[in-house]
């Protein structure tokens, strides 16, 4: 089994594993999708370019406010949330979530994940 492939089964896994989450992927830090578990009428390229946009600003807000080691940026909407947590330094996985998520849960079942796709990347 690839790498790709790996971590396609891994994100699919969080998915149907975590109750109110509704979609993820891994991208590069350049905006690039490494697996994706995403909705029919979700684009992943769209997903990737503003998961990279959005860790960018993030790790810039982190650094420039001396807010330490950059480890998550959440966006809420009235229908739910983009969580996106660092896997490594070389990825990002970014999650989608029902506005009724139970945030805490989310947070650990995708710190985990997070944890093993950096692993896997090496």
């Amino acid at each position: 089994m690839s790498r790709a492939d790996s971590i396609t089964k891994l994100i699919k896994q969080l998915a149907s594993n975590t109750p109110d989450l509704e979609a993820s992927a891994v991208i590069d830090n350049d905006g690039l999708m490494i697996a994706s578990a995403l909705g029919a009428d979700v684009d992943d390229d769209s997903v990737a370019a503003m998961s990279a946009a959005l860790l960018g600003i993030g790790e810039r807000i982190v650094k420039e406010l001396g807010r330490g080691q950059f480890e998550m940026v959440m966006t809420k909407g009235n229908e739910g949330y983009v969580i996106l947590v660092r896997c490594g330094r070389d990825a990002v996985l970014s999650v989608l979530t029902t506005a009724s998520a139970k945030i805490g849960l989310i947070f650990l079942d995708v710190k985990r994940t997070a944890a093993e796709v950096a692993r896997l990347l090496g």
